[in-house]
C-alpha cells in the first residue's frame, strides 16, 4: 500500500469579473480566519496592483515572513515559484488563496494547480464570485462567464442586497443552471462562512486569556457585521460516523454520484478488510477527489468519520446513502479472513485510483473528475 504523505496545503482559486467583490470576500476571510494562517497570492491586472495593496492593508490578517508579506501580485508564469515559497515549512500556512484577475481565465489557474509537481499543495476548489446586480449586463459583455461558471466548484452570488427577492431567485436559478453540480450560495458584501473554504484553527482555551488583542480581533469587534448573522444558514453541514467499515465499491458509487450542491467532503474512511493497516483521509471539493492513506495509530478506534458541506443538499438522503455503503457479513473488519482476498483487492481499485502516488508525475484528475489535465495541456 502507499505510505503516508506529508499533509498538503489546499490552494483555493478565487475568481470573478471586475467588481464582483472578490477582494471584499477575501478581506472578509482574512478578518474571520480564527487563527488560520492564510497565504494570499494576487494575480492582478495592470501596472498598479490595486487589489494587492487592498488585501495587504489588512494588517494583522496576512501572514508575514522575514522578507515581507505573503500577499504578492504575480503573473501566472510565476505561480509555481510563489507556491514553492509559500509551502516551505517555515511559512507554516494552513491554506493558500489565489485571487485571480477579473480578466483572468480561472480554468487555466486550475489546470496549473492540478498539473503542478509541487507535492505540498492540494487543489482546494475554484470559487467564482458573481455580482447579482450586474450579472445580466456582465454576461452580455463577457459571454465567457458561462464557461467560467461551468468549471466552478462553488459559486457565490454576491451583492444580493441590491436586488429584490424575486430577482434574486431568478438569478440563483440561472447561475445554478450554468454551474451544474456546483454549490451556489448567496452573500452580501462577500460575507461567507470561512468553513466553506477551510477549517478555521482553534486556539487553546488558555491562549485567549494571556495573549494581547490582535488587529484581527479589533477589526472583528468594530465591524458592524462582526458576527455575520448566521452565515451558516446559507449552507448545510452533515456529519457521519460509523464503526462498521465502508464497502469500497459502494462508497465509490456514492462519491461518483454525489448530488449537485455538495461542495466539500472531508474526513477519514475505514475500509476494513480492504486495507487493515490504514485509514484513508478523504478530500473532495466539487468533482475533485483525493484519498491519502495513513497508518492506524496504536489503540486508535477504527471509525469512518466524514463531514459533508453544501448548499441545497438533502441531509437525510446523504446520511442514508452513506449508511448503505457500510460493509456487512464477510466484509466486516471484525470478521477477518472470510472474504476472498482477490475480490477484496479488486474492490479497492476504485479507491486506489484516487490515491496520489509519491512519484514525480502523480496521476491527477481535474476539478470535475474527467481527463488528466496534463494530457489536455499536451494536446493544446
Amino acid at each position: 500500500m502507499t505510505p503516508p504523505r506529508t499533509p498538503q496545503i489546499p490552494v483555493v482559486v478565487l475568481a470573478g469579473f471586475l467588481g464582483s467583490g472578490k477582494t471584499t470576500l477575501l478581506n472578509h476571510l482574512l478578518r474571520n480566519r480564527a487563527g488560520t494562517r492564510i497565504g494570499v497570492i494576487v494575480n492582478d491586472f495592470g501596472a498598479i496592483e490595486i487589489d494587492a495593496m487592498t488585501v495587504s492593508g489588512q494588517v494583522g490578517s496576512t501572514v508575514s515572513l522575514g522578507n515581507g508579506c505573503l500577499c504578492c501580485a504575480v503573473d501566472a508564469s510565476e505561480l509555481d515559484t510563489f507556491l514553492e515559497t509559500l509551502t516551505r515549512p517555515s511559512a507554516r500556512l494552513d491554506v493558500i488563496v489565489i485571487e485571480a484577475s477579473g480578466l483572468a481565465e480561472p480554468q487555466e489557474l486550475v489546470r496549473m494547480l492540478l498539473a503542478s509537481d509541487n507535492p505540498h499543495i492540494l487543489y482546494g476548489g475554484l470559487v467564482e464570485v458573481v455580482d447579482a446586480a450586474e450579472f445580466d449586463r456582465t454576461r452580455q459583455r463577457h459571454p465567457e462567464i458561462d464557461r467560467h461558471l461551468a468549471v466552478a466548484d462553488l459559486v457565490v452570488l454576491n451583492k444580493t442586497d441590491r436586488v429584490g427577492e424575486a430577482e434574486r431567485e431568478r438569478l440563483r436559478a440561472a447561475v445554478a443552471e450554468l454551474s451544474g453540480p456546483a454549490a451556489v450560495i448567496s452573500a452580501v458584501h462577500g460575507r461567507i462562512d470561512p468553513e466553506l473554504l477551510f477549517d478555521p484553527a482553534l486556539r487553546p482555551d488558555h491562549e485567549d486569556k494571556v495573549r494581547q488583542l490582535t488587529f484581527e480581533d479589533l477589526l472583528r469587534e468594530e465591524a458592524p457585521d462582526g458576527h455575520d448573522d448566521h452565515l451558516h444558514a446559507s449552507y448545510e453541514s452533515v456529519d457521519f460516523t460509523s464503526d462498521i467499515p465502508m464497502d469500497p465499491r459502494r462508497f465509490m458509487e456514492f462519491l461518483d454520484s454525489r448530488p449537485d450542491g455538495l461542495y466539500r467532503i472531508k474526513g477519514f474512511a475505514d475500509f476494513g478488510e480492504g486495507d487493515r493497516d490504514h485509514t484513508y483521509a478523504l478530500h473532495a471539493v466539487g468533482r475533485f477527489l483525493r484519498f491519502v492513506p495513513r497508518p492506524w495509530a496504536r489503540g486508535e478506534q477504527r471509525l469512518t468519520q466524514l463531514v459533508m458541506i453544501g448548499a441545497g443538499i438533502d441531509a437525510a438522503a446523504l446520511s442514508a446513502g452513506l449508511a448503505a455503503c457500510r460493509a456487512d457479513g464477510a466484509e466486516r473488519a471484525d470478521e477477518p479472513g472470510r472474504a476472498d482476498a482477490a475480490e477484496v483487492e479488486r474492490a479497492m481499485w476504485g479507491v486506489l485510483r484516487y490515491v496520489q502516488e509519491q512519484a514525480p508525475e502523480p496521476e491527477v484528475f481535474d476539478a470535475h473528475g474527467t481527463a488528466d489535465p496534463r494530457e489536455a495541456a499536451a494536446e493544446a
